[in-house]
């Protein structure tokens, strides 16, 4: 058996040092099998948990050690905080692990600091500092998200998922003696964990999101659809049940096959996946979708209860950045939509700027649509022109769709 330590070292290692996302660090890490579910829960802690252990180490080290230590002396902390393992263990486990990467020079210093280590010594800043710490949120957001929701930003914040969503397109039954949550939605549930089976590679099952489901849902029927921002492709193969037709854009090539595979996998056979860049006029598309769903890219504020690694790399430059991007892939894709089609803007934000003032820029622009007054069984806020779901409510996912309909 390996030290316990080394595999979710060994992840996070990817994640904060090459700038690797979670989910991809996870599956492309060949982890010990027996003790996957302890790997996994010591990664995902370490990441939800990033802000508060960085201060319990800024509070204690006698100077910042690099990042390779950093990693792992986060790895001890959660163990000893919040999965309340002993001391000595923890200490051993880490320093053992040191001198097996060959980084025993800095073994005295972390059995130092883990044996010195007294968390009723660590103090909280006080507001939205404290708050950003406890929460993991960046700064800057939980400042914006103050000025939108006021005395329920914390509870935003704050709100942690609820578990794993799989959506059932058979034998629902087979699971549903486990403990779960149901959803508004159909044959849509939500587990404390769920490990896939035979049946996940079979098609009778997949992990998808509350909050994709439901803006999926926001989608009439249509003839034929197109999916403009679809990797992995979980929404193509949802609506492609209620559409005729889907086209699904992909700009990288790697990310188009995620969705021919998850297409292949779920047997669906009548979407069409496309490389292409959704800014980029097509003019063989020009008014030829009766629906096109627009979810861009964002910052994914709105999902950090479920991909805590998102608060390492959304700064407010990317934030800036991913502003043209959303107005030309919403501008360029509306072209798309036919006379009396429907056009779907959506972001897994909390963030207005992301979200509503996107579509007043566009509405301002394009006279030729208009909001749909949507309804959706998920709990939200109605905004200006679009729904906003929060954290505190939709079973830990935040996000946007705003519904319009092009004038006939």
């Amino acid at each position: 058996m390996t030290n316990p330590f080394y595999d979710p070292y060994r992840v996070l290692t990817k994640i904060y040092a090459e700038g690797a996302h979670l989910k991809l660090a996870l599956s492309g890490t060949d982890i010990e099998e027996l003790n996957r579910a302890r790997t996994v829960r010591t990664v995902y802690g370490v990441l939800e948990h990033d802000a508060y252990l960085s201060l319990c180490i800024r509070t204690f080290a006698a100077r910042q050690p690099k990042q390779a230590v950093r990693i792992l002396m986060k790895i001890a902390l959660y163990w000893l905080i919040f999965l309340e393992k002993p001391r000595y263990m923890v200490t051993d486990t880490a320093v053992s692990l040191l001198k097996k990467l060959g980084k025993g020079g800095m073994a005295g210093f972390v059995n130092a600091f883990l044996r010195a280590f007294d968390l009723s010594q660590v103090q909280l800043p006080a507001g939205e500092e404290g708050l950003a710490v406890r929460s993991n949120y960046p700064l800057y957001a939980l400042r914006r998200m103050r000025a939108q929701y006021g005395d329920r930003t914390e509870e935003i914040a704050l709100a942690r998922s609820h578990g794993v969503s799989v959506r059932f397109v058979r034998g629902a039954m087979h699971y549903l003696d486990r403990p779960h949550e149901d959803t508004p939605f159909e044959n849509v549930y939500i587990f404390p964990h769920f490990v896939r089976d035979e049946r996940f590679f079979a098609g009778d099952y997949t992990f998808q999101s509350v909050g994709s489901v439901a803006i999926c849902s926001l989608m009439p029927d249509c003839e034929r659809l197109l999916d403009a921002c679809a990797a992995p492709g979980g929404k193509s193969v949802l609506l492609a049940a209620r559409c005729q037709s889907v086209t699904a854009c992909e700009l990288h090539e790697h990310r188009a096959a995620l969705i021919r595979g998850y297409c292949s996998r779920m047997g669906c056979d009548n979407v069409t996946c496309v490389v292409c860049d959704s800014a980029q006029p097509r003019a063989e598309w020009l008014g030829q979708f009766d629906g096109v769903l627009c979810d861009v890219p964002c910052s994914g504020l709105g999902t950090l209860a479920e991909n805590p690694d998102i608060a390492l790399r959304c700064s407010e430059a990317q934030l800036a950045a991913l502003a043209p991007v959303q107005r030309g892939i919403l501008k360029n894709c509306a072209d798309y939509v036919r006379a009396g089609g429907t056009l779907i803007y959506s972001t897994c934000s909390l963030l207005q700027e992301e979200n509503d003032a996107v579509v007043a820029d566009f509405l301002r622009e394009n006279s030729g649509f208009s909001v749909v007054a949507a309804e959706c069984p998920l709990p939200h806020v109605r905004t200006d022109f679009g729904l906003q779901f929060l954290p505190d409510r939709a079973f830990g996912a935040g996000f946007y769709a705003a519904v319009l309909r092009r004038g006939s």
